[in-house]
């Protein structure tokens, strides 16, 4: 009986060292992919910051652009609008 529990006792400590092994890879493994996370989140930062500056000089650029169209569209209604008025 005490040659069981031995037997036992070391099929229970090969498979805790098989465990162990098993947890390492694991761990080996996650830290591969939160490298890889991480560099992707770096990346998509970058990205980000860079479409932050272009939305910012669009805006500068476009937004001018559209008061002004809005400007010479209204302009042949003000003009319009002011012979009526200046001509009663």
């Amino acid at each position: 009986m005490s040659e069981d529990i031995a037997a036992l006792l070391r099929e229970i400590r090969d498979n805790q060292r098989e465990a162990l092994q098993a947890q390492r890879e694991h761990i080996r493994l996650y830290a591969g992919q939160l490298a890889r996370i991480e560099g992707i989140n770096d990346r998509a930062e970058a990205i980000q910051a860079r479409a932050n500056r272009s939305v910012k000089v669009v805006l500068r650029v476009a937004v001018p652009l559209l008061l002004l169209l809005i400007l010479f569209m209204l302009w042949p209604y003000a003009r319009y609008t002011f012979f009526l008025l200046a001509h009663r």
